[in-house]
């Protein structure tokens, strides 16, 4: 073979094996690097509690460390985070305190990538149920059900009634104000065990019959969160076989939700550091992302 004919053959070569080099080194087509993120939602999306707090809207107490951040700083997405506790589903196009915008202004058609968790204070569903069957559990000395013989349905009937569209006219608004974006509707990881574990009691003080029954409320909440995520188009990511074993009953180190008393939390019934991270890991596999 001439001289020339050998060389065209190398460098052709060269390319090929380069070629696939790159193939195994470039950066994977889901890249995120370019994304632009917006964060939406309540206190588990804020990360209320979780240290550092965000210092820029300290009425919304957001931590730089709750899982909006812990995507965007594995991602090299462009993270604008505008969740703030107590937010409920109205705050998404309505002001929730004099200077913080309705959420979705943060959105626009540029907006890649959308995450959010909500509906948990919609009928303050979470301060009440975790409230009364805390106050009924500490009369009854943690004995029966008192909390259900009470209420009821009544938690259930609101998040039927209520929350349920207002989630649908939520999650309607986000589309709308990024209709390019991949919205993405997280459930709420486990606050209590399946069954009532006699030594949490000094903790997270429910009764053993209302343990089940906390527990119920939270199942159809998150059911509604994603019955509404899926009628809107939007990814809904499921924490019950994730975050089981990690409710607020467990040990400091494997709980993802602090408990009611002697936590180490500012504000209780929450996600701790760990459970943000958590949550931002299982979206990100979820969503394949990172």
């Amino acid at each position: 073979m001439p001289k020339h004919a050998v060389r065209r053959v190398m460098t052709a070569t060269a390319a090929a094996v380069g070629a696939l080099a790159l193939g195994f080194t470039a950066t994977p087509a889901h890249s995120t690097t370019s994304l632009d993120y917006v964060a939406l939602g309540d206190s588990y999306s804020a990360g209320s509690g979780v240290l550092p707090v965000d210092t820029s809207n300290l009425l919304c107490l957001r931590s730089t460390a709750n899982y909006p951040h812990v995507i965007a700083s594995r991602t090299g997405a462009r993270l604008k985070d505008v969740t703030c506790g107590a937010a409920q589903t109205k705050h998404f196009s309505q002001a929730q305190y004099p200077g913080v915008a309705p959420q979705t202004n943060a959105l626009g058609a540029d907006t890649d990538l959308v995450t959010l968790t909500i509906g948990g204070n919609d009928n303050n569903t979470f301060i009440n149920a975790v409230t009364a069957c805390g106050t009924a559990g500490v009369l009854s000395g943690g004995k029966g059900s008192p909390c259900k013989d009470r209420h009821g349905t009544s938690f259930d009937d609101q998040i039927d009634a209520n929350t349920y569209p207002a989630l649908k006219d939520a999650l309607r608004s986000v589309r709308a104000k990024a209709p390019n974006a991949r919205v993405v509707a997280l459930g709420y990881p486990w606050i209590v065990p399946a069954t009532a574990d006699p030594a949490c009691f000094a903790k997270l003080p429910i009764a053993s019959g209302d343990v089940p029954y906390l527990r119920g409320i939270q199942a159809h909440l998150n059911a509604v969160v994603e019955r509404a995520a899926k009628e809107t188009g939007v990814t809904y990511v499921d924490f019950s076989a994730a975050s089981e074993g990690h409710d607020a009953c467990k040990a400091a180190g494997t709980r993802w939700i602090e408990p009611l008393l002697f936590g180490h939390s500012l504000v209780p019934v929450h996600p701790n550091a760990l459970g943000e991270r958590r949550m931002a890991e299982h979206a990100m596999s979820v969503l394949g992302l990172g």
